[in-house]
């Protein structure tokens, strides 16, 4: 498997902002879980009038945090980086708190009943909804900062990056995380999708990444390479357990994930899906119907 140079050292307080780099401050909500790592993420751009990017869950403790630490300052762009409830469930109650419009790329995708995948822990967020819909290459700007959004489907189809082009610092959402691999879950995650938004992030020069959860990474363009080649060597994995004779994703996962927290094999078997789904459409593997969790695999006729 590749060597993927995670990055698991972070040391922090929930609610208490760290400055990370000039102009950006972190506060990290007391969420800590399997989907989550240490907590979510809130990034404040700029001093006085202000962005903050991915406000995180709807937690109230959470909230009294960052108003605190905002105290005196003006919030003007909520910035979402995708419709997880871990970091877009606070959204709508700080825009009220803070009369600031929430920017994003769109609501929530609507579930694809063909597809039947189970739902993650940090659960869609069906209720939020932006003031602003902004798109690839959007610009936007504050007193002292200026921030560019990248869009990056793959992890969902609305997911976005923010690149703060003075700092060379790119904001990565759940698009790459230090601390763990992206889940890419259907029906609304796409592997080809995922695959093609990191090749966009190996075109950049950025110099440090912020995921929402976890520590910076300061080899961005290492870390890209080893998940692209993470995930292409996972395409092989699994074209080998089929003809093996594992034909189902349960066997699938309990071949390939023996060794992980039997609490993540559900986001094993998303992934695992996603893969089905690319090999599928280009002809490596078929099954009959349309992939699915309950679908049987087998190598496409030659």
């Amino acid at each position: 498997m590749a060597a993927i140079p995670f990055v698991k050292d972070i040391h922090f307080t929930p609610g208490v902002p760290d400055l990370v780099r000039p102009g950006v401050r972190r506060v990290i909500a007391d969420n800590p879980g399997p989907f989550t790592y240490t907590g979510s993420g809130t990034y404040i751009i700029g001093t006085g009038e202000v962005a903050v990017i991915d406000p995180g869950p709807d937690d109230e403790a959470h909230l009294a945090a960052l108003l605190e630490v905002l105290s005196g300052e003006t919030v003007t762009h909520i910035l979402v980086t995708h419709t997880h409830c871990d970091h877009c469930g606070l959204a709508r109650k700080f825009a009220d708190a803070t009369g600031a419009p929430i920017y994003g790329f769109s609501a929530h995708p609507v579930r694809d009943a063909k597809i039947d995948a189970p739902a993650l822990d940090e659960g869609a967020d069906y209720d939020y909804a932006p003031d602003e819909l902004i798109a690839h290459g959007a610009v936007l700007t504050g007193r002292d900062w200026t921030l560019e959004v990248i869009h990056t489907p793959g992890h969902l189809s609305n997911h976005l990056c923010f690149s703060m082009p003075a700092q060379k610092a790119l904001f990565t959402g759940d698009h790459i995380m230090g601390w763990a691999t992206t889940v890419v879950a259907p029906p609304d995650g796409d592997m080809t999708a995922y695959l093609d938004s990191l090749s966009v992030l190996l075109e950049r020069d950025d110099e440090i990444y912020f995921p929402t959860h976890g520590a910076p990474i300061e080899t961005p363009q290492r870390f890209v390479r080893a998940v692209r080649t993470h995930r292409l060597m996972r395409d092989a994995q699994i074209i080998d357990q089929i003809k093996k004779g594992r034909t189902g994703i349960k066997e699938i996962v309990s071949a390939m994930y023996a060794d992980v927290d039997k609490r993540l094999h559900g986001a094993a078997a998303l992934n695992v899906l996603a893969h089905l789904i690319r090999l599928e459409r280009i002809g490596t593997i078929e099954c009959d119907g349309e992939p699915g969790m309950k679908s049987e695999y087998r190598p496409a006729a030659q």
